[in-house]
């Protein structure tokens, strides 16, 4: 990658051995392998059994969960907040299991629809809730710094399954718990 990033700043037409930018190709080889760093994590890994059996039936939720990911159409990044709930089934995941999953998808060129549908399916999966619910809210440099140059443009999302998707009820007092932060 530094080749690459090398050639890059010549395309450019900057002077890569200027003293400046004498580092810059190692420096962004290194910080885009950690922004893609999400393709060779394994989900299986990361929750590595920290799933347990519980008797609850009540909503949690983990929110405000700082989150940023790289546009796959611009490579620009985009970033905000994620908040994700669920309804126990028989099993919770341990709490600090959800940033991880969060960080494992947005660790990948993403749009921000897959991002929250893939935090989504894979709690549902992994505990077998009976519902999960997930918001995410972000700011997309491609869309402040270019094109439309919006800056005060926030992009939601959500996706809703099981009980968050056939009931309102359900889904509403998500939704209103998190509108209260």
């Amino acid at each position: 990658m530094e080749k690459l990033f090398s050639e890059l700043l010549r395309q450019i037409g900057e002077d890569p051995q200027r003293e400046g930018l004498q580092r810059t190709p190692q420096r962004a080889a290194a910080a885009l392998a950690y922004l893609t760093s999400g393709y060779e994590r394994d989900v299986d890994i990361v929750v590595n059994n920290a799933i347990f059996r519980s008797e609850s039936d009540e909503m949690i939720i983990v929110d405000n969960i700082e989150m940023y990911s790289l546009c796959e159409h611009h490579l620009l990044p985009f970033f905000g907040r994620c908040h994700v709930a669920y309804i126990p089934n028989g099993k919770i995941i341990g709490v600090s299991k959800i940033p991880r999953i969060i960080d494992i998808y947005s660790h990948r060129l993403q749009i921000q629809e897959r991002l929250t549908a893939q935090i989504a399916n894979t709690v549902m999966t992994r505990i077998e809730a009976q519902g999960v619910g997930v918001v995410i809210e972000a700011r997309h440099m491609c869309m402040m710094m270019r094109g439309v140059r919006k800056q005060a443009s926030v992009m939601r999302t959500s996706c809703m399954l099981g009980v968050f998707r056939t009931s309102s009820s359900t889904r509403a007092e998500f939704l209103n718990l998190i509108s209260h932060q």
